[in-house]
């Protein structure tokens, strides 16, 4: 099927607009299209370090000082329980250097104006993500715990995150809370200029709550729409959020599942009325993300391919990973393949590596048109099983993804900090955002399995800074808990980050 081009009233040119008319900004990534606005940016005369311009207000999303560069949350929730499930989070602003980390802050529920209190299996930080809730201008956090069954929105300002006045949203019904938060995700699904928040709310089972923006800082949101996410008996394995049609509203993608058994995925359009189902087919996938790799104005859905249909053979997988292109009415006819085996691609397609396991998607080159970075974080470095690494393919206009100028990175390459070992996970969480402002999308990286001397699965990220040609080792570094002074054992650093998109992980161990 043919595609439209671009056009005046295309995605990219309409929302473009209102941004500038509404002094915000709305990202299709991953896990969400998040609105936020940097005042200090607003009329661009504000100087960063060392004299640096600025980025405009438009290609400021994730801004939680209101300074005008991205910044970066990486959530440390630990295992299910023992040391480091307590879980924390860690906030790193951007600068023209990258993530700053000597001014990180970390947070936890022993912070002064966070709601609760630390303890074994709360998991703090599973899921994170950013959002300007309460529209004054700072992105605010949004923090699953999953062992408390609430969410904890933490307030940005002109200070950064401090936890002061942090609000709690509670599941619907105290019973039936278990699923509070889950598959939390942000984006402007009702298109008006508000962000949303989705989640998990304890309503009946299979039934999700829409939050719809503005939120006040006592946590209340504007409206709820309640919104049954799975067919039958299924279950959600993961979500993924953007703008697939164009329209300014947030679509969602629903990826499910049936005990051992993947099922058929749904479509979700968003409009004036919120989400509502389409009858579209969605092809069977485990996780996703929305991206214009074709550069026509229409969001593009990458996704995991779910191997043989069934849920158990994810850690087995060699991984393929496809893409719908999307058109003015949502999800299109043209799909592509790709694995390792594709011409240009990095490495070779074998048992266990899971190809796109995470996904991310934004714009590195600087060209206008978004490339994907495709986790493997289960695949060999040698012989160091789950060394992990990760991928990046490159959009092109018309043709979208493709093999040519691929790059890999794993902590085996050549100026990245570190050495590949067996289960450190490289690539359990990736995120492709613009944190020094030069307009090129960043690689983070996260890797939950790395240990740091004596203690085991403390974790680590990665930054690689983007460039013309894609990201590069030259002016990478990595950092771990204990550079920010944090707790170290078991916390499994870099397991989620902000607005990350999330995959089912297995080991096959």
């Amino acid at each position: 099927m043919e595609q439209p081009s671009a056009k005046p009233g295309s995605r990219r040119n309409r929302r473009t607009a209102a941004l500038v008319a509404a002094g915000a900004a709305t990202a299709l990534v991953a896990a969400a299209a998040v609105p936020a606005l940097a005042s200090a940016a607003q009329d661009g005369s504000a100087k960063g370090a060392k004299g640096a311009k600025k980025p405009s207000a438009a290609a400021v999303e994730e801004d939680f000082n209101g300074d005008g560069y991205q910044d970066m949350a990486v959530g440390a929730s630990g295992s299910s329980s023992g040391e480091g499930s307590a879980g924390y989070v860690t906030v790193f602003y951007g600068t023209p250097d990258g993530l700053d980390r000597d001014n990180a802050v970390t947070l936890d529920r022993a912070t002064d104006g966070v709601p609760g209190e630390p303890a074994d299996g709360n998991r703090f930080g599973w899921r994170i993500a950013g959002a300007d809730l309460d529209r004054d201008g700072y992105t605010d956090l949004a923090v699953h715990v999953p062992g408390a069954k609430q969410v904890v929105v933490l307030w940005g300002g002109a200070e950064g995150v401090t936890g002061k006045g942090s609000a709690v949203i509670e599941g619907d019904d105290a019973e039936n809370a278990f699923d509070t938060g889950g598959q939390l995700t942000a984006g402007d699904f009702n298109g008006d200029g508000n962000p949303d928040l989705l989640m998990g709310r304890g309503h009946e089972s299979g039934t999700y709550g829409l939050l719809q923006g503005p939120f006040t800082r006592d946590g209340q949101w504007a409206e709820e729409q309640q919104i049954p996410l799975t067919t039958s008996y299924n279950d959600v394995m993961s979500v993924t959020a953007g703008d697939i049609d164009g329209d300014g509203a947030d679509d969602l993608v629903v990826h499910q599942s049936f005990e051992e058994m993947g099922r058929e995925n749904l479509f979700f359009t968003g409009g004036e009325n919120g989400l509502t189902r389409t009858d579209t087919e969605v092809p069977m996938g485990a996780t996703g993300a929305i991206g214009d790799f074709d550069g026509d104005g229409y969001g593009d859905l990458a996704y995991r391919e779910m191997p043989g249909g069934v849920v158990e053979n994810l850690p087995y997988d060699e991984g393929t990973v496809k893409v719908v292109h999307g058109t003015a009415d949502g999800l299109g006819d043209r799909v592509k393949t790709y694995t390792q085996d594709t011409a240009g691609v990095p490495g070779a397609s074998e048992e266990n590596d899971q190809f796109g396991a995470v996904l991310s998607a934004g714009d590195v080159t600087g060209d206008g048109i978004d490339d994907l970075a495709v986790a493997v974080p289960f695949e060999a470095i040698g012989d160091r099983y789950a060394a992990g690494s990760v991928v990046l393919l490159k959009g092109s206009e018309g043709e979208g993804l493709t093999g040519a100028g691929a790059q890999a990175f794993h902590q085996d390459t050549p100026g990245i900090a570190g050495v590949a070992e067996a289960n450190d996970r490289f690539g359990s969480a990736v995120r492709l955002l613009d944190v020094n402002g030069d307009g090129k999308a960043d690689l983070t990286v996260g890797a939950p399995g790395e240990g740091i001397g004596d203690a085991a699965e403390a974790g680590a990220i990665w930054y690689l800074p983007g460039t013309a040609d894609g990201p590069t080792a030259t002016g990478s570094f990595d950092v771990n808990p204990g550079t920010v002074g944090a707790e170290l054992a078991g916390v499994q650093f870099g397991k989620a980050l902000t607005n990350s998109g999330y995959g089912p992980l297995m080991s096959r161990n």
